[in-house]
């Protein structure tokens, strides 16, 4: 099921949630909306759903209009981060919910019911649980319940909103193997909401950076983390740091250094120079480097993290080095970037 959002503007009362967003989802498709809190994601997924309707544009289900049409009627299946599972009910009971409260003329026979949750089951991992109660169950096995649900209806489109928010590390990582391998599986056309970086890139076939109502980049794991589109993606997916800088002549410059950089494809004025961690050398002050002073060094994982603070307003530069070195704090050094992006400023709206 091929998905279009055209042009869609939501509003709650005059604050605008989303700003004319357009997205294509292909049929089979796995997607991430990642985005942190209050950017838009869950009411972009809310809106898919039919939880929301929007305050413009349309939202297609193939060729069908589905704007104005309920939950029900755009036979979606949906999984809430804290499983909104029925405590009174069995495992069976909760996965067949969706298929008993169907009218009479398209609800199965119980024994149909049934039989459909001990296969879902089956596909969840979860054989031989039908009769025990949601209390009884890890909180992984709920939500493995709580997808088993979803499933059960036989929905068009399978919609996950932060399904692994409520989740230990270790588990939210298995969880996210099983729902790869379980998509795979079905092929159902997969919407989920994140705030984790690791859990999108992971599992997604492309990603959907939103900020502020408005999407940023669409792209593989790899397009946005390699390239991309905006500071804020940069900043977003991966740790990184920034530096304002001056573009002159093809050249960079931070503050009086001119750096080893070249800009021919940027124009004259100011810019951002993004960097990652382990793409910057720690090295002797010198021409082309940045110069700075070591203000932080702590272990971690494998190597070092060395916090620079450079320039007179004291920006902050984290680099990864081997575990072997450990500069002094307070030491000047000089820092070489191996690989950055450059982002001209935007002048300020009018």
């Amino acid at each position: 099921m091929d998905i279009s959002i055209v042009d869609v503007r939501k509003e709650f009362g005059r604050y605008p949630a989303l700003n004319d967003v357009s997205l294509t989802i292909r049929s089979g498709e796995l997607i991430a909306l990642l985005g942190p809190s209050g950017s838009g994601k869950t009411t972009l997924l809310r809106l898919i759903a039919g939880l929301e309707m929007p305050t413009a544009g349309t939202v297609l289900f193939g060729d069908e209009d589905a704007s104005r049409k309920t939950v029900q009627e755009r036979n979606v299946g949906f999984v809430f981060q804290h499983y909104a599972l029925f405590r009174h009910m069995t495992v069976a009971e909760n996965i067949g919910f969706g298929l008993r409260v169907r009218p009479r003329a398209r609800r199965p026979a119980r024994a149909e019911i049934r039989s459909r949750a001990v296969q879902l089951l089956d596909l969840v991992q979860l054989s031989g649980l039908e009769d025990r109660f949601p209390a009884q169950l890890s909180g992984g096995q709920r939500q493995r319940v709580a997808l088993a649900r979803a499933l059960a209806i036989d929905p068009r489109v399978l919609l996950l909103d932060e399904p692994f928010g409520a989740l230990d590390a270790q588990v939210r990582r298995e969880l996210r193997r099983w729902l790869r391998e379980l998509h795979d599986k079905t092929g159902h056309t997969t919407v989920f909401v994140t705030h984790d970086q690791e859990e999108a890139i992971e599992l997604a076939d492309r990603v959907v950076v939103m900020s502020q109502g408005r999407i940023e980049q669409i792209g593989s794991a790899d397009e946005i983390y390699d390239s991309p589109a905006s500071p804020f993606v940069f900043s977003f997916i991966g740790e990184s740091s920034a530096l304002p800088v001056v573009v002159r002549g093809g050249r960079v410059a931070f503050e009086d250094t001119d750096l080893a950089i070249s800009a021919a494809d940027i124009a004259d004025g100011p810019a951002r120079l993004c960097v990652r961690p382990h793409d910057v050398d720690l090295g002797e002050p010198g021409p082309g480097r940045v110069p700075g002073r070591v203000s932080l060094v702590r272990r971690s994982g494998a190597g070092r993290r060395v916090e620079v603070v450079a320039g007179k307003d004291a920006h902050r530069v984290e680099i990864e080095i081997p575990p072997d070195l450990s500069p002094s704090v307070g030491s000047t050094v000089g820092l070489g970037v191996r690989r950055w992006r450059l982002f001209p400023e935007r002048a300020p709206a009018a």
